[in-house]
């Protein structure tokens, strides 16, 4: 019986790795066994340890219903969350949040940011807000980081149109873009964690991956640094968590491209010990 913390990669898996920069490398399943290396320095399968090759299910990709986009607008004074966000089903909460004026931030709103993938997925990747550059595009991830994103979900297997087991929902932190670049508030996590709440309750992952700081301080409720909380699982409403890097981090820090990979094995153990 094969190992199931183990997860062997496959040659485009492989591929994908070596374009992000990380050398990949596996500890001995047997005491005293090393791994074998290829002319790369990568880990490759012992022969006694080669994966035997499975058939993966076929199933149809479920798409997140599009939220209706709410025109840029100011507004001069706060006003309450709506009432029953906890009991709202997807459309509900999608139109909420595409007219939701329960911070300033709203007055900048080009389009929300409400989320993108498998509303079932097994995977639930949660990043930082949107700056204001990016926050046309309603989307979590865009640009060079939506490209990394897509290398490190596809080497674990997962994609943004797969399902199920092999799919991914991605959200942000904050459903606005943030004026200026700036960083958020602690008020401004605050009032979007009911809305993160809610879509954790709908998608019902098996793990979620925070990418970021304001990700992990809006769901963990801590100020500890990004680095001390990484390597271990934590939890959200019983929903086992584990925080890495944001992908535009990565960009401009090749060297911890190698600590966010390890990260996803975690977060991947972490999901196959639920099986």
């Amino acid at each position: 019986m094969s190992d199931p913390t183990r997860f062997d990669l496959d040659e485009r898996q492989r591929a994908i790795l070596a374009e992000m920069g990380v050398r990949v490398w596996w500890p001995a399943s047997t005491p005293g066994e090393s791994p074998v290396l290829n002319e790369q320095n990568t880990a490759v399968p012992h022969p006694a340890q080669a994966p035997t090759p499975t058939s993966t299910p076929t199933s149809t990709p479920t798409s997140t219903p599009k939220a209706p986009v709410a025109p840029p607008h100011s507004v001069p004074a706060a006003q309450a969350l709506a009432e029953g966000v906890e009991r709202m089903e997807w459309p509900e909460l999608q139109s909420t949040i595409a007219t939701c004026q329960a911070c300033s931030l709203c007055g900048h709103r080009q389009q929300p940011v409400v989320g993108v993938g498998d509303v079932q997925a097994d995977w639930m990747v949660i990043g930082d807000p949107v700056p204001e550059a990016e926050g046309q595009h309603g989307e979590p991830f865009v640009g060079p980081s939506q490209h990394l994103l897509n290398n490190m979900l596809k080497a674990v297997g997962l994609s943004r149109e797969g399902a199920g087991s092999s799919g991914v929902y991605i959200t942000s932190s904050l459903k606005c873009r943030l004026p200026a670049n700036r960083n958020p508030s602690a008020q401004e996590l605050a009032t979007c964690e009911p809305y993160l709440a809610r879509q954790v309750a709908l998608v019902q992952p098996k793990v979620i991956v925070l990418m970021g700081r304001f990700s992990m301080q809006s769901l963990l409720q801590t100020q500890e640094p990004l680095g001390k909380l990484r390597g271990r699982v934590h939890h959200y409403r019983g929903v086992p968590v584990v925080v890495t890097y944001h992908p535009e981090s990565l960009l401009r820090s090749a060297p911890d491209k190698a600590k966010a990979w390890a990260d996803l094995v975690l977060a991947l153990q972490t999901v196959q010990g639920q099986a």
